[in-house]
């Protein structure tokens, strides 16, 4: 970890994190030392993770949270993580849209991010299972027509299925699964909760693990948009393998061995924030 007395808050916590989960547990006078920043500003920023549910505050530190497969964190939650990897993830994402084509949005917090810089592609359907996705756009053209008679132009049209709402703000269910089955995408745009070699994509619900994989069957093309938080967690339902991804968007956090393997299963590797921006593999 880089001694940068000058750290946003949310850069030190998201390398308060890694280390935590990387070594099992810190302490608080070692991050003190690596961070270079006062003890009470490390307990602050514990404070602040052991809130959103991701680390577990002991005396002297912090262990990490043991996440069954089947836990779910809410969407505030998960919101809070990772902030500057998911808007470089949903910049880098956004340049992958074509204007006019129809697309898949499925739901989670970088999708949500991702959901934002498609504002600026113009002409696009989009289909989505999230209702804070939905709400994006919704909230975009309100703001855009409060003046006016009518949409602005080029604003996206939206489809938002129906279903039983998830913790992180999915519809899921028979009635989100018969909506998408129904369609075609040119590009889905795919938020995962884990992603590895053995398990492929996976999430901690079952229904919504049913209803991604219909998304995975109507796309032509598959974009995972993921941070490197998410390479070797495993949820309690597999919906995709990797082979069935075309891309994934993720951030430089991502380790070189994990981009290794990476290699040997996806056509393209898109390290957003990095200098070199998109690997072909």
């Amino acid at each position: 970890m880089s001694d940068n007395q000058n750290l946003l808050a949310e850069q030190r916590r998201a390398l308060i994190l890694d280390e935590v989960r990387r070594r099992g547990g810190v302490r608080v006078n070692e991050l003190t030392r690596k961070l270079n920043v006062s003890d009470m500003t490390v307990r602050r920023d514990l404070d602040a993770l052991a809130r959103l549910g991701v680390v577990e505050k002991v005396h002297g530190g912090a262990v990490p949270v043991a996440e069954a497969s089947t836990y779910e964190p809410g969407f505030e939650a998960k919101s809070g993580l990772e902030l500057t990897a998911k808007e470089d993830i949903a910049k880098a994402a956004a340049a992958m849209a074509t204007p006019g084509t129809a697309i898949g949005l499925a739901g989670g917090t970088t999708a949500f991010a991702l959901a934002q810089q498609l504002l600026d592609v113009p002409d696009l359907t989009v289909v989505t299972n999230s209702v804070r996705v939905a709400d994006v756009f919704y909230n975009a053209q309100r703001s855009a027509t409060a003046g006016g008679p009518g949409p602005r132009p080029g604003a996206a049209t939206v489809v938002l299925t129906g279903g039983v709402r998830t913790p992180s703000d999915t519809l899921v269910g028979p009635v989100a699964d018969a909506a998408v089955r129904s369609l075609h995408f040119d590009v889905l745009f795919l938020s995962v909760h884990g992603i590895s070699v053995e398990a492929g994509l996976s999430t901690p619900n079952l229904a919504e693990a049913e209803t991604n994989r219909h998304f995975v069957r109507a796309a032509r093309r598959v974009v995972v948009v993921a941070d490197h938080t998410k390479w070797g967690m495993v949820g309690l339902s597999s919906f995709a393998t990797l082979d069935q991804v075309d891309a994934l968007v993720t951030d430089p956090g991502l380790p070189e061995d994990a981009r290794a393997e990476i290699s040997e299963y996806l056509p393209e590797l898109v390290v957003a924030g990095e200098a070199t921006g998109a690997t072909d593999i």
